[in-house]
């Protein structure tokens, strides 16, 4: 990122949770992600009611990252030097990614995510859903691809819901998939000014809405039978440490999802 801009235009801490003690900014102990095939799905579940998980990261270096009530923990995975740092965000903490990478072969690149476990709890179904985070992004981090937050695939037949700024043109976007398409809700504006941005997408019936800092700025319509249920883990900062992960580059603070 761009010396100086970042600190010049920090918003009041999205994920700033008030009466908890602030933990120690510092480098993520990064684990490789396991050399195993996964296992058979088996039965995939759905949320049974209303779930509210909210991530401030203000835990600090040495600490479990878990939800701000606890529980659902993620952990930094990283390949090929790939680091994951905390970092001060007004009185607060947040995440800071890798760097945009440029080699010559993209496989030597670093990257570095936060994952979970499977939990069928964050499987919305066919309910109403919300999800979404603050992100501080320069050009200089922006790439085809950069995945914010994201729980399954667009592809081979998984269902998913996602949020990404993708492309040169640092547009936010909100993905939902699982009918054999893909809806996607673009906001035609710049995210990647060197400012925290609140991303939010929230999937209400048919209408799937992406706001920025509050405000609407794109929807799209979706199947109201769509049901998002899947295996995966929640991901944050791409979709996985392989190559062609979709690394996002910048800082990520107040992931959420909620459900119902």
């Amino acid at each position: 990122m761009i010396a100086g801009i970042a600190s010049l235009h920090r918003l009041p801490a999205y994920g700033f949770a008030p009466g908890r003690p602030l933990g120690v900014a510092g480098a993520l102990p990064v684990e490789s992600a396991p050399a195993v095939p996964p296992a058979p799905p088996g039965h995939i579940g759905v949320a049974q009611g209303p779930v509210h998980v909210r991530y401030t990261f203000d835990g600090g270096v040495g600490k479990p990252i878990t939800a701000v009530d606890g529980g659902y923990e993620l952990r930094p995975l990283g390949e090929n030097g790939g680091v994951l740092s905390l970092v001060r965000q007004g009185p607060g903490l947040a995440v800071s990614y890798p760097d945009r990478c440029h080699l010559a072969r993209e496989r030597d690149c670093p990257r570095a995510i936060l994952e979970g476990a499977r939990d069928d709890r964050l499987n919305p179904g066919a309910r109403d859903l919300r999800y979404g985070a603050a992100v501080l992004m320069t050009h200089a981090d922006l790439a085809d691809g950069a995945n914010v937050v994201q729980k399954g695939y667009s592809v081979g037949q998984v269902s998913q819901y996602k949020l990404q700024v993708d492309h040169r043109l640092g547009h936010p976007s909100c993905v939902l998939a699982g009918d054999g398409r893909i809806h996607r809700a673009e906001a035609l504006l710049d995210v990647a000014d060197g400012r925290w941005h609140k991303l939010s997408c929230a999937r209400s019936g048919d209408r799937l809405t992406l706001a920025v800092d509050g405000t609407p700025q794109a929807a799209v319509a979706v199947p109201e039978t769509l049901s998002i249920a899947n295996a995966e883990p929640l991901r944050v900062g791409g979709k996985g440490t392989s190559r062609g992960n979709d690394q996002f580059a910048g800082e990520i603070d107040d992931v959420f999802v909620a459900i119902g």
